[in-house]
């Protein structure tokens, strides 16, 4: 029979199994509670247990689900299986929800036949995330959900929206209608495709899915830089410039450019209940070259003192933390905005640039609290398996893919760089970034399987994380991707998943 420790993913803090003696969960057993239990838990729960998949047969004790104020550690949960029956005792919602999401888990893998075990469990890191990049490409609600009912399934608890960058607009703003009757029209592939887009509606509902599983909804609104498609929906708060990277940019010295950020701001924070809004800030300099040439900005610099572009585009940060801070909002961006020196309270880095180490060292030192996302293993188009070719490598094909090992062992392979300040690291993100994605197969593909390492990384204690276990555990998770009809790279036989296009 198997037991707790190879069948849940992630890997409990701790489990004790007595594979001697087992208990049979069959349909429609018993569900009590105790305590302020979400009914809309109880009604899951009670509905998979009416599963035609369960033995029918006579009763024999209960499911208890209870929260327990004496567990300190936020979203923790334990589960007794024991002759009298099931005991979930969680620390709050979160832990509950988790806690029996748990237990489904097991109750799927072992057929209902469940161990005698007590299992005490809670994640490793606050911050266990996936990136989904729609500007690039736009894939539509129904994938949405699909993805966050995989996120809740493995305790991934942020959902990342990166909804606007130079490609596309993929929001509706009402006070700013043009965002998306123009600056949604096109993706990476086609820059003439209808617009596409979510509107307020369809972000409500989603938002609300994602709050019932427990997932925080994080809206990315990219500045200075990556702004095209806002810039040539309103050309007037834009940089200008020419060529590929035309409207790159954001005027940062006119006051309309900074009215605007405000007020879509405002509108997205009527949505996203987030206490947390991304606002990018990377890159800059890929399109800001009329900063150098521009009178206006070039008298803007001296006139503050800002001693260059650089500087200017420090200056522009720091009053987008002062604006969000003063809607009660904290920033995240990715780790070039270190140096613009916004105060640590008000900001949380994402560092991304694998090989700039020494932008990790520098944002703890610093003091800020910081999310590892680094293109290395995290980033979701770079390729998985040697022979692949479509998506992105580092350093040439024989070793600059991102496998699933690679990210099994993150981040204890770079933990040399953040130790004594774990305090400071949030946890963990998958990021998928879709210029090269163009297809939902496709994204699927190069999502799965590698997003359930992740949820193993993010959640499981270090002293538990195996490879060898993973793997086996993973092996018997991927007929749960097959059930929700998701298309994935099969580590376990490479060549009977060749790379999808």
């Amino acid at each position: 029979m198997l037991n707790a420790q190879q069948t849940i993913i992630p890997t409990p803090f701790y489990s004790s199994i007595n594979t001697t003696k087992s208990y049979q969960v069959y349909r429609n057993i018993p569900v009590k509670s105790e305590g302020n239990i979400s009914q809309s838990l109880l009604r899951d729960m009670k509905e998979f247990l009416g599963r035609k998949t369960l033995r029918v047969n006579s009763i024999q004790g209960e499911i208890k689900i209870e929260l327990d104020e004496a567990m300190k550690t936020p979203s923790s949960f334990s589960m007794e299986v024991s002759a009298e029956g099931i005991r979930i005792s969680g620390a709050d919602a979160e832990g509950l929800y988790y806690g029996v999401n748990t237990l489904k888990q097991m109750i799927q893998r072992q057929k209902g036949l469940l161990s005698f075990c007590t299992i005490n469990d809670h994640p490793r890191f606050a911050w266990r995330g996936f990136l989904l990049d729609e500007s690039r490409h736009f894939f539509g609600k129904k994938k949405v959900l699909q993805y966050l009912d995989c996120m809740a399934q493995l305790k991934l608890n942020v959902f990342h929206w990166h909804l606007t960058d130079e490609t596309g607009w993929r929001i509706e703003i009402k006070k700013y209608p043009k965002l998306t009757t123009e600056g949604a029209i096109g993706d990476y592939s086609n820059p003439t495709k209808p617009a596409q887009f979510y509107t307020q509606e369809e972000i409500k509902e989603i938002v609300a899915y994602a709050q019932a599983r427990h997932i925080m909804i994080l809206p990315e609104f990219d500045m200075p830089g990556h702004a095209t498609s806002v810039c040539r929906s309103y050309p007037q708060v834009s940089s200008g410039g020419e060529g590929k990277r035309a409207d790159f940019a954001f005027q940062p010295c006119k006051e309309e450019t900074y009215e605007l950020i405000s007020n879509i701001m405002d509108e997205l924070f009527e949505l996203f209940p987030a206490p947390y809004i991304h606002i990018g800030g990377d890159e800059v300099r890929f399109g800001n070259q009329t900063w150098f040439t521009d009178p206006q900005i070039q008298a803007f610099i001296k006139q503050n003192d800002l001693k260059d572009e650089r500087g200017l585009e420090q200056y522009f940060i720091r009053r987008i933390v002062k604006l969000v801070a003063s809607k009660g909002k904290k920033v995240i961006g990715w780790d070039e905005i270190i140096d613009a020196n916004a105060p640590t309270e008000e900001v949380v880095i994402m560092w991304w640039r694998h090989d700039r180490k020494a932008e990790l060292v520098k944002a703890l030192e610093r003091g800020y609290q910081v999310i590892l996302t680094p293109r290395r293993p995290l980033y979701g188009d770079f390729n998985q398996f040697e022979t692949h070719r479509l998506g992105r490598n580092w350093g040439g094909y024989a070793s600059g893919y991102n496998p699933i090992a690679s990210i099994v062992a993150f981040p204890e392979s770079i933990e040399s760089y953040f130790k004594e300040y774990e305090d400071q690291v949030m946890g963990i993100q998958y990021s998928m970034w879709t210029e090269r994605i163009d297809n939902a197969d496709r994204l699927d593909y190069m999502t799965f399987p590698r997003l359930v390492a992740v949820a193993e990384s993010a959640w499981a204690s270090p002293k538990q994380k195996d490879l060898s276990q993973f793997m086996h555990k993973l092996y018997q998770f991927l007929p749960c991707l097959d059930a929700r009809k998701i298309t994935y790279f099969n580590p376990f036989d490479p060549k009977q998943t060749p790379e999808i296009k």
